[in-house]
């Protein structure tokens, strides 16, 4: 279980093809604290550390994350958002995320608000997935609170710290991001036979 707090921005420095799997290696600031068969989230995906070589550790996405996520776009460079599980007694500062990526969504706007940015994100609604005002919303692994929620798309208004401590700073219009929609609002709309 993770809750959507970023705790370091991890570097992808080589990305390995077997098969239909992808493995990929990266630098963090905390990899020196990691164990084999431990679960990060990267960029909102929860994957399992297979491999550790100093300050790198490599991790392995099958063919099912790769379509349904944005690992598949990750290029050599890349900055990617990092949690690691949460702590039994640990504050439980954003929201319950569960690290499955429910779907992607494309940014469509992002708009500078003088202090802060709000970016607004556009999703295929036909997978039953949807945002509530004020709700939380899981992006790159991010755990944000939605505004201006619409059927297919919502925004989301980004402080200096959340901007410049997450790789949100590199998302622009076009750019495909991960999207975990809240828990509490699945269950809702399942019942309600929406999904």
């Amino acid at each position: 279980m993770f809750t959507g707090i970023i705790e370091a921005l991890g570097r992808v420095t080589d990305i390995r093809q077997e098969n239909t799997n992808k493995h990929f290696t990266l630098t963090s600031p905390f990899t020196h604290e990691l164990k084999i068969d431990q679960s990060v989230a990267h960029n909102g995906v929860c994957l399992t550390v297979v491999r550790i070589d100093g300050d790198a550790y490599t991790v392995t996405a099958i063919d099912e994350t790769l379509k349904k996520t944005n690992l598949n776009e990750l290029q050599i460079g890349d900055v990617v958002n990092l949690e690691r599980c949460m702590l039994a007694n640990g504050r439980f500062d954003g929201h319950v995320v569960q690290g499955h990526v429910d779907q992607t969504a494309v940014c469509e706007e992002v708009k500078d608000e003088n202090g802060s940015w709000l970016f607004t994100f556009r999703y295929d609604a036909s997978k039953g997935n949807v945002t509530v005002e004020k709700g939380s919303i899981c992006v790159n692994g991010i755990s944000l609170t939605v505004v201006n929620s619409q059927e297919d798309r919502f925004s989301v208004a980004i402080i200096p710290y959340t901007y410049e401590h997450t790789n949100l700073h590199a998302v622009k219009p076009g750019t495909t991001v991960n999207l975990e929609f809240d828990i509490i609002g699945k269950y809702v709309a399942r019942l309600l036979g929406k999904v």
